[in-house]
């Protein structure tokens, strides 16, 4: 490919805006389509985590979205309280490349939060993120480093917003590596279109039925 074909022209420019707007209405008409099963859900799912562990029912976690800004991203609680202060017990234990962080049948993780995580209700809190702009129903899963730790070829995945499902999502989710989930979030950006957009968000609702790749 020559310099020429790699500069956007003005028509190509002008289909990204059409989609990203495109894809800003369907996010928001999505979650206010769903709001009234899913804030019944998330009522259930609070009393449920409180009653298994008393203490908090959601935590709010600083992740790197759109070009590289942060922002909290929200999720229901799975683990004891304390499970940052431990996570350097059991770093020994970690079976992905740092700094991911992944511990079959983690010790930190409670009764009703494997539940959560093998079907990914746990995520349920980031339709508010979806609503706020931060985040989008599909797109690269934000991490919770920091930019300054990615390599160059990285941060391509920096230039659209994070999103609460992905094509790592269906091709494995937590079995796959950071360095396979940057290689498809690549190519969702180079490929992204509501069609492609629709696609994940179904083959997202077998995978956690299947609960293939769950932790």
């Amino acid at each position: 490919m020559t310099d020429m074909q790699m500069i956007d022209t003005p028509k190509v420019l002008l289909l990204k805006k059409n989609y990203q707007i495109s894809k800003r209405i369907f996010d928001v008409s999505f979650c206010l389509l769903v709001a009234p099963m899913i804030l019944l859900l998330m009522a259930v799912i609070a009393v449920l985590i409180w009653i298994d562990d008393p203490g908090p029912i959601s935590f709010k976690q600083m992740r790197t979205g759109k070009g590289g800004q942060r922002f909290a991203m929200y999720k229901f609680r799975t683990m004891v309280t304390n499970a940052e202060a431990l996570k350097q017990k059991y770093a020994h234990l970690n079976e992905l490349t740092w700094p991911d962080f992944k511990i079959t049948d983690d010790p930190r993780v409670t009764r009703m939060g494997r539940i959560l995580r093998k079907t990914s209700l746990d995520e349920l809190p980031q339709f508010i993120n979806v609503i706020k702009g931060d985040m989008s129903l599909v797109g690269p899963r934000p991490t919770s480093f920091d930019v300054s730790t990615y390599s160059l070829w990285h941060t391509e995945r920096l230039e659209v917003l994070p999103g609460i499902t992905g094509l790592w999502q269906i091709n494995g989710r937590s079995d796959v590596d950071f360095d396979q989930r940057l290689r498809l979030d690549i190519e969702y950006i180079e490929q992204q279109s509501l069609w492609l957009d629709m696609q994940i968000l179904f083959r997202t609702f077998t995978a956690i039925f299947t609960q293939r790749g769950a932790y």
